[in-house]
């Protein structure tokens, strides 16, 4: 009887309905506020794809409560977390393991269940990478502007750096900032490449092109109308920008950088790709990329974003 029971559900999930069961693992997402959150649309998406029996939602965790839910969660025997805004370096006390990339930028954002307890990893900059490359963009020998300074900021440098960047032109108002991240990233990687600078310095950048990468939460919506920059000439010296912003899919920079005939980015694919690394870690898979495109038509019917060239 217990033979039939599981050939059948087996075979309702390779229909593709959803099916919970005694066996059903659950993942989820923990942050505050989190009822904004995409993430779900992502790992329910993929698990109905992949015919796993497996669910994923939203827990509204509140600042200072991290702990004590890591600590539920590992009990109820979930599967694994992602770890949302403002808990990704509350949430590293309260972890048996953490992996050197998550250690260094100093944030996790996915746990994955061990025998010990949950370890941390950061799958943020390895999303973005792989968000790059779907797109045909490298950072191998590039020369890269990076404007901002703040935690996603931060973590892109760590990227750069650890990608083999030439040079990394970090654009700040508070150049203080960037001195005390170029110092941390040559310290942690031995890479000497962040070249500081304030914001208000970029018309002496070098007249030559570059990627540049948008990490400040300037032109997100509802102010869609800003930039960073306004002016026309620091875009004539762009070939590639990546925003890592998503709402709106044409911000203002990326805007501006067609303007000046340069290719532009949103980062709706960092957010899809961070989310696929952490299902192949909790599932110890690896997801195709005609799965991974798939997922991102989804992800963009949900969100309401179209790619405009």
């Amino acid at each position: 009887m217990r033979r039939k029971k599981a050939r059948a559900a087996k075979k309702v999930r390779k229909r593709g309905k959803a099916m919970i069961d005694g066996h059903t693992r659950v993942c989820g997402v923990i942050g505050s506020p989190v009822e904004h959150t995409m993430s779900p649309a992502i790992h329910n998406a993929l698990a109905k794809k992949l015919s796993h029996n497996l669910v994923y939602v939203p827990f509204h965790v509140k600042t200072g409560e991290v702990a004590e839910a890591v600590k539920g969660a590992y009990a109820l025997n979930v599967l694994g977390l992602n770890v949302t805004v403002p808990h990704k370096k509350e949430v590293m006390e309260a972890l048996a393991g953490i992996d050197p990339l998550a250690e260094k930028i100093g944030a996790v954002n996915t746990l994955v269940r061990t025998a010990e307890g949950f370890k941390g990893y950061n799958t943020d900059m390895p999303g973005l990478y792989r968000a790059m490359c779907s797109e045909g963009i490298r950072l191998e020998g590039e020369e890269v502007i990076l404007l901002g300074a703040g935690g996603a900021a931060r973590a892109v440098a760590f990227l750069c750096a650890e990608k083999g960047v030439s040079k990394v032109y970090m654009l700040n108002r508070s150049v203080e900032k960037v001195r005390a991240i170029a110092r941390e990233v040559e310290e942690k990687t031995g890479k000497e490449c962040i070249c500081p600078m304030a914001l208000s310095d970029y018309p002496g950048l070098p007249d030559k092109k570059y990627l540049a990468i948008q990490a400040t939460s300037v032109g997100l919506f509802p102010d869609t109308d800003k930039a960073v920059i306004e002016d026309e000439a620091f875009y004539r010296k762009i070939h590639t920008g990546y925003d890592l912003i998503y709402k709106p899919s044409n911000t203002r920079f990326m805007q501006m950088v067609r303007a000046q005939k340069g290719e532009a980015y949103h980062g709706l694919k960092m957010l899809l790709y961070q989310g696929i690394i952490a299902y192949e870690l909790w599932n110890g898979i690896s997801v195709s990329e005609d799965l991974a495109e798939e997922v991102y038509e989804i992800l963009k019917e949900k969100t309401g974003i179209r790619d405009e060239g």
